[in-house]
C-alpha cells in the first residue's frame, strides 16, 4: 500500500476514531501532502521511503521554504508539519507497518512570543468603539463583549448558534479544541448587549452572529460570520480606538485571562474557563500577572 492511500486512511481514522475537529484534519492533510510531495517518489512511495535522511532533508526544506510572496515559514509552523508527520508515523506503527520511530523526529525549539493583552482601561475603550445606531454596530458590540466576557477562541465564537445561549442563566456550553466540552459565562453587560442584538434580528439563520453586507443568500446558514470577518472587525476597532497594542480576537482571550488573574482568580478555574488541556498552558499568564514579584521588587529594589 502506498503512502497516498495510507494518508487517506489516517485522515479517516482521525475523523472517526479520534473525533478530531475538521480544522485539524484539514491542517494535517495540508502538512502531510506537502511532505509526500517532497519525497523522491512522491505520494506513490511506500512507507519505507520515510527515512531519517529524508526527514532531515525535509526539515531543511521547511527551514528554507519561501512562498511566492517571499514569506518564509515561522518556526511554530515548521513544528506543526513535524507534529503531523509524527502522528502519521504513530498511526502506521499502530497498524504494524514498519516505519521509522516517531520519537526520532525532534521538534526544534519554538520561538518565544510576547503575550499581547489589554489592560482594563484599554478594553473599555475598545468596547466603546462600535456605532450602536447601526445594526452592524450592535452586532459588533455584542461580539466584543462576548469575547471579553467568555475568553472564547474565534473559531468557537463563530460556530455558536442562537439556541445554545441561555441569557437567563448567562451561560452556555462550548466544544473547543480536542472536542473538549466546557461551560462559559456571560457578564451582565455582555448578556444585555447580546440580548439587544438578538431582539433586532429578523432573519431565520440559526447562527448567533451573521453578516449584513453582500447579497442575501438562499441558504440562511451562509449568513454566518467567518473567523476572518471577526478578526477584521476587531482590527478595525483597535485602529479606531488608537490602542498602542495590535490586538486580535485571541488577544481578547489573553485579556480575559489576565483580567481574571489580576482579580485574584484561581489558576485551575481559569484553565477550565479557557478550555486548556493542561494547566501548564494556563501558567503563561502568571508570568505577567504575578503580584508577588511586584511586591518583592518594591520592597527590595534600591529606591
Amino acid at each position: 500500500m502506498d503512502l497516498e492511500q495510507l494518508l487517506k486512511d489516517f485522515l479517516e481514522y482521525l475523523e472517526i476514531e479520534r473525533n478530531v475537529s475538521k480544522l485539524t484534519i484539514r491542517n494535517y492533510k495540508h502538512y502531510l501532502k506537502r511532505f509526500l510531495s517532497f519525497l523522491p517518489g512522491g505520494a506513490s512511495s511506500p512507507p519505507s521511503a520515510i527515512t531519517a535522511e529524508n526527514v532531515r532533508q525535509y526539515r531543511l526544506f521547511l527551514s528554507r521554504f519561501v512562498d511566492e510572496g517571499g514569506i518564509s515559514l515561522k518556526r511554530v509552523t515548521q513544528n506543526y508539519h513535524l507534529i503531523a508527520l509524527r502522528s502519521f508515523l504513530k498511526y502506521l506503527l499502530k497498524r504494524d507497518i514498519p516505519v521509522m520511530t516517531p520519537d526520532n523526529i525532534d521538534l526544534p525549539k519554538a520561538e518565544s512570543r510576547s503575550l499581547k493583552f489589554l489592560e482594563r482601561e484599554a478594553v473599555d475603550r475598545l468596547l466603546a468603539m462600535p456605532e450602536l445606531s447601526k445594526k452592524e454596530g450592535s452586532r459588533d458590540k455584542a461580539i466584543l463583549e462576548v469575547l471579553f466576557s467568555t475568553g472564547l477562541r474565534v473559531s468557537e465564537l463563530v460556530s455558536l448558534n442562537r439556541d445554545q445561549i441561555n441569557l437567563e442563566r448567562r451561560e452556555f456550553g462550548v466544544i473547543g479544541k480536542g472536542r473538549r466540552q466546557r461551560i462559559v459565562f456571560l457578564s451582565d453587560t455582555a448578556a444585555e448587549w447580546l440580548n439587544r442584538y438578538l431582539k433586532d434580528r429578523t432573519d431565520s439563520s440559526k447562527a448567533l452572529f451573521i453578516r449584513y453586507s453582500g447579497k442575501t443568500p438562499d441558504d440562511a446558514e451562509s449568513l454566518r460570520l467567518t473567523s476572518r470577518s471577526v478578526q477584521r472587525l476587531v482590527e478595525k476597532y483597535v485602529r479606531k480606538a488608537r490602542l498602542p497594542v495590535k490586538i486580535t480576537p485571541h488577544g481578547l482571550r489573553h485579556s480575559f485571562a489576565t483580567d481574571l488573574l489580576h482579580g485574584g482568580a484561581d489558576l485551575r478555574a481559569i484553565q477550565e474557563m479557557l478550555g486548556h488541556k493542561n494547566v501548564s498552558t494556563t501558567q503563561i499568564y502568571t508570568h505577567i500577572t504575578n503580584p508577588q514579584l511586584r511586591e518583592v521588587h518594591e520592597r527590595f529594589h534600591r529606591k
